[in-house]
This record gives structure tokens, C-alpha cells and sequence, in this order.
């Protein structure tokens, strides 16, 4: 083997060496954005769960005014929507004729 054939094989092993460490660092470049996509997602879907748990904390609190300052207020009121509603039904009931 002589120095044409030695300097031909490390032609041959750097030029290898290059297209991996080019393929590698593609690689992980794209590796690299696939996670900024999914982290940007993750980032959208906590701020909607955030967003939610707002509206549910709020809806709570007010369930919890509601109990807790006039319940026996709010429990007339309802009875009496519900007799405004029945009330009108049994009104067609009676008006409309059988057969």
C-alpha cells in the first residue's frame, strides 16, 4: 500500500465521516423542531385548560353565593317558575279536544 493509496482511503473515510456528521446534524435539526412544535402545541393546550378552569371556578363560586346566601330565596323562586310552567301546560291541556 502506498501514499497515493493511503491518502485515497482518507479521502474515502473523511469524505463518509462528512456526509454522516451532515446527516446527524439534519437529523437533530429537524428533531429540534419537531419539539418546538410540540411545545409550542402543549403551550396553546395549557392555556386553553387554564382558560376552562377559569370559567369553571367561576361558575362555582357563583353556585356557592347562590347556597350559601339565599337558599331558601332561590328554592322559592324555582318552585315558583316551576308553577308558572306547569301551570300553562295544564291550560292546553284542557283546551285541546280528545279524539
Amino acid at each position: 500500500m502506498g501514499p497515493g493509496d493511503v491518502f485515497s482511503l482518507l479521502i474515502v473515510v473523511a469524505g463518509l465521516a462528512g456526509g454522516v456528521m451532515y446527516l446527524a446534524k439534519r437529523f437533530f435539526s429537524f428533531r429540534e423542531k419537531q419539539l418546538e412544535v410540540d411545545a409550542r402545541l402543549a403551550a396553546e393546550k395549557a392555556a386553553q385548560y387554564a382558560s376552562s378552569n377559569a370559567q369553571l371556578e367561576q361558575r362555582v363560586r357563583v353556585l356557592e353565593q347562590i347556597v350559601t346566601d339565599r337558599g331558601a330565596e332561590t328554592a322559592a323562586q324555582i318552585d315558583a317558575l316551576r308553577q308558572t310552567q306547569i301551570a300553562p301546560a295544564a291550560h292546553r291541556a284542557e283546551q285541546e279536544p280528545l279524539g
